[in-house]
């Protein structure tokens, strides 16, 4: 992300906007804030730390990708258990009124909101490519917040919208998802699978067992629906998030690392091969064009 946008830490804990409001904070030595409410609705979405939260006076240890929704009027606060460690967050406050007007016009936008207040259910955690989906999202609002593009207030609106329906949908599949999974062909049920495990070691054999199919039938199902072996697939799918992920202010070695690359040398040779240069140049033209852009 550039450095523009990155927010300095303000402990106000009021909206100074009737609609929204987005930050993203970098933080060293965070102290912390003090136990309060407020009157919007708060979306936090964990990146880095070593911190919990306190909400409704139940602490939670926040892993990275967790969603947390804190509606209006209930008490929380976060904890930080070594000020050593960056802490990095997402924050974006929705006006009581606006999540209102925006509900009215579609029911399932509310779905997220009322399951948290019924069940008390706060927090959301995401796999590494869920998380990184919601991320560019944020990212693509923020970035619009601070343009002057043509058609920037609509595309703001549009991006909002897409934040809210994006989380309902992420709530709803984690509350139904044998439901979810279940339209699903054997294909598309396997692509879920591996996008929930992309940081972990995926082999066909290690698929065919969890999906009790012939890794056989896997490896022709594969080579039929998408032209490659379900090795390259996984590779793309690796090399693609790895990609988005060099366009934030992560370090090479934590991207790899996250997105199942086991060393530096394989990583860089599937890069160049992907995408005919290095993690390093698609990382320096990439913060040279975000530059020339503004």
């Amino acid at each position: 992300m550039a450095r523009s946008y990155v927010s300095i830490f303000d402990e106000r804990q009021y909206m100074l906007n009737n609609y929204f409001e987005i930050y993203y904070y970098e933080d060293s030595y965070f102290s912390g804030v003090k136990n309060h409410t407020h009157d919007y609705y708060e979306f936090y979405f964990f990146v880095e730390g070593d911190m919990s939260i306190s909400i409704n006076h139940k602490k939670h240890k926040m892993k990275h990708g967790d969603v947390i929704l804190i509606p209006p009027g209930i008490p929380h606060h976060v904890i930080n258990h070594n000020i050593h460690v960056p802490y990095r967050r997402f924050v974006f406050w929705l006006d009581a009124s606006y999540m209102e007007a925006i509900i009215s016009r579609a029911k399932e936008m509310r779905f997220v909101i009322d399951h948290t207040i019924q069940n008390k259910h706060y927090i959301y955690p995401n796999n590494v490519v869920g998380f990184n989906s919601i991320e560019s999202k944020l990212l693509r609002l923020i970035e619009e917040v601070h343009s002057d593009r043509f058609g920037h207030i609509q595309k703001i609106s549009l991006c909002v919208h897409d934040i809210i329906l994006h989380l309902n949908r992420m709530a709803y599949e984690m509350i139904n998802p044998v439901k979810t999974l279940s339209n699903q062909s054997l294909d598309k049920s396997i692509v879920s699978h591996i996008e929930n495990h992309i940081d972990e070691e995926l082999t066909l054999d290690s698929i065919a067992e969890t999906f009790f199919v012939s890794k056989y039938h896997i490896a022709h199902l594969f080579k039929q629906q998408y032209g490659i072996s379900i090795h390259q697939f996984i590779t793309k799918k690796r090399l693609e998030l790895c990609k988005n992920a060099l366009t934030s202010d992560l370090n090479i070695t934590e991207i790899f690392h996250r997105y199942g690359f086991k060393d530096y040398s394989s990583f860089y040779r599937a890069f160049k091969k992907e995408f005919g240069i290095s993690p390093k140049e698609y990382r320096e033209i990439h913060s040279f064009s975000e530059t020339f852009r503004k």
